[in-house]
């Protein structure tokens, strides 16, 4: 019955922590940059939660540019908002660049025993504050492929995918973490526009997972899409045929507050259709969740621990194949970020 995933206050655990990772509702953890100074700590962290719980889902925000929580000791892994731009509007150069960099991504975060980065954002990069270069693009088309060869890399290292924000955030300018976005969009634009690269992954078999938006979208549903049952069950599972595991976006979030209490928001997030909730920057809310007076439903649909788990055999080769070579594919995607990073044109994520 795995269906939390929480965060952490700082770079260790504390006893409260342990205890509540302990909890048989509690099947991940979110981490963010301030549980983060060095590579060696950041190990470390991840070897006590697995003490406490080996089977643990372990995930992070780590899709490059301005959203990367870990630095020093990592790759710095450009936008992706600007492949395609430094590539001249070269959508294969974009994509053969995309296709390493999320290798490298991946390869980086498996090595520390980091299941998860909860990526490629599938959002096409129009009017939304918060979502901007973490877009591929503004095309439907340009997203779909470049986002494809960001999955493709992920896999060749071991790591799972998963999408988001389903249907779309990227088309309403307000920010879900402070505000609760409203699209007045009719249902057959938003399918033609911001839905189809969702729709092109998901039938390409190429979604493991996927994050719905803390977006309503007015003529569609009252509700956003992460509390919509029409949105999860009868669009996303019923019509695209996705099979994988849901997750809502963080619970703590301003876009999710129309649900309730944290409790309501955990229910209403579970009936829609979610797999997974994240409750993050609320302690108090993971407390009143984990109290014995919430009661979780026994049996989740999915095991989203057994489904995203990283693809250890697969890590495991890689890294030997790296290790015995002078010129390893994680050097060349490394010497790759940092040429692209130095472009003029490239964007400052310190100033973005």
């Amino acid at each position: 019955m795995s269906y939390l995933m929480m965060d952490l206050a700082s770079t260790a655990l504390s006893p409260l922590e342990q205890q509540q990772l302990a909890h048989p509702a509690v099947g991940g953890v979110i981490l963010f940059s301030r549980n983060f100074t060095t590579r060696s700590q950041l190990c470390s962290l991840v070897a006590d939660i697995r003490a406490v719980r080996p089977e643990m889902l372990i995930a992070v925000d780590h899709e490059g540019g301005r959203v990367q929580r870990f630095r020093e000791g990592f790759t710095e892994i450009p936008a992706v908002g600007d492949l395609l731009p430094l590539a001249g509007g070269n959508r294969q150069q974009a994509a053969d660049w995309a296709r390493e960099l999320g290798f490298v991504m991946a390869l980086e975060l498996l090595a520390c025993d980091i299941d998860l980065s909860f990526a490629p954002v599938l959002d096409l990069n129009r009017i939304s504050r918060v979502i901007g270069r973490r877009s591929f693009s503004a095309s439907p088309e340009d997203v779909a492929v470049l986002a494809s060869a960001w999955i493709e890399g992920m896999t060749d290292a071991g790591m799972r995918s998963v999408g988001k924000h389903f249907p779309g955030h990227g088309s309403v300018a307000a920010d879900s973490h402070i505000d609760i976005p409203v699209d007045s969009r009719l249902l057959a634009d938003i399918r033609a526009d911001d839905m189809q690269p969702f729709a092109d992954l998901i039938a390409a078999g190429l979604l493991d997972g996927m994050m719905p938006a803390h977006v309503v979208y007015k003529q569609v549903d009252a509700h956003p899409a992460g509390f919509s049952r029409f949105w999860l069950q009868q669009i996303l599972r019923g019509e695209l045929g996705f099979e994988g595991v849901i997750f809502s976006d963080d619970l703590g979030m301003q876009g999710a507050s129309v649900a309730g209490d944290y409790p309501q928001r955990v229910n209403a997030a579970l009936n829609a259709g979610c797999d997974m909730v994240l409750v993050c920057n609320a302690p108090d809310g993971v407390a009143a969740l984990l109290d014995d007076s919430f009661c979780w439903p026994d049996t989740p649909p999915l095991h989203p621990g057994t489904k995203l788990r990283a693809d250890k055999a697969r890590l495991m080769n890689v890294l030997e194949q790296d290790a015995s070579s002078t010129d390893s594919r994680w050097l060349r995607g490394r010497a790759l970020a940092q040429r692209l990073n130095c472009h003029p044109e490239a964007t400052d994520w310190r100033r973005t």
